[in-house]
């Protein structure tokens, strides 16, 4: 079978769209097409619906996908068995991670890989933790540079770069913020503004409160921490930061002695071969971790 008919396949399903797959493959849009064609043609089948600018994959499309996807990731494995055993480390990485450790975390590490691996590809696509850890998961990311879950999952290989301490923070002039001492039952009487629940980070501030039978009174939720970083300071609600991001516009809340952290690292795929240049950001990432 075709694989770059299946490439194309393969992401004309994940964007839903002709015209961003073409884009994502660096191909023009007939050509795309053309490649879906054919594979259509050989198995006998529509595999996409094709409804005004809608596009959605049919009961025989959704049928392709997990073999399809399966297909690929086998072949890229074999690639990497036999490309890891010699020459350059070439080729595309490619990476999730989220915007706030893309841009407080890694950048060091990206600016040394991109010097030392020059005929190495990156495609660093930024997006939220949870969403890269699933993309690892199915094979579509290579590594993921997260928050890791609060709770170990076997699924992934997950290693430890940075310990994230955690802040309960407000605005200047929150009710809370001339008070020495604060309890979490203080904080239940303010609304705050936090990530998302399917958030790792969010999960962490909850498991807090339910252990002490106390309820959240959450008014807003955004994943990016930079806005909630603003409404926090502006007085819109209490919220829970890595404490890196406490500044002259936020007071750090004292909560009876607690202490949060979070922890950021990589995640892999414990089936899936590394290639030598996932091997090479791993060695950049962990350096007393790896042999």
């Amino acid at each position: 079978m075709d694989t770059a008919a299946l490439s194309a396949f393969m992401e004309v399903a994940r964007t839903a769209s002709f015209s961003q797959a073409a884009e994502h493959l660096h191909l023009t849009q007939p050509a795309v097409s053309k490649r879906i064609s054919v594979l259509e043609e050989s198995l006998g089948v529509s595999l996409f619906d094709r409804v005004s600018r809608q596009v959605s994959l049919t009961e025989a499309g959704r049928a392709l996908l997990p073999r399809a996807q399966q297909i690929l990731l086998d072949l890229e494995d074999m690639k990497r068995a036999v490309g890891n055993l010699s020459g350059p480390v070439t080729g595309t990485l490619k990476i999730g991670t989220s915007h706030h450790i893309g841009l407080h975390r890694l950048p060091p590490a990206l600016r040394a890989f991109s010097t030392r691996y020059r005929q190495v590809r990156l495609d660093l696509r930024f997006i939220d933790s949870e969403e890269a850890y699933e993309a690892v998961l199915s094979g579509e990311l290579e590594l993921g540079i997260v928050t890791l879950p609060p709770e170990k999952d076997e699924r992934l290989i997950a290693r430890e770069i940075w310990v994230d301490p955690l802040a309960f923070v407000a605005g200047r002039d929150h009710p809370l913020a001339h008070q020495k001492q604060v309890s979490l039952a203080d904080l239940t009487g303010h609304p705050a503004i936090l990530p998302s629940s399917s958030t790792f980070t969010r999960q962490i501030a909850s498991r807090l409160f339910q252990e002490s039978g106390l309820e959240m009174q959450v008014s807003m939720t955004t994943n990016y921490l930079e806005t909630i970083k603003m409404m926090a300071s502006i007085g819109l609600g209490w919220s829970v930061l890595p404490a890196s991001m406490a500044d002259h516009e936020l007071v750090i809340l004292n909560i009876d002695g607690i202490t949060l952290k979070r922890s950021l690292g990589v995640v892999y795929h414990p089936r899936r071969i590394l290639s030598r240049a996932a091997q090479a950001m791993l060695d950049l990432l962990l350096p007393e971790q790896t042999t």
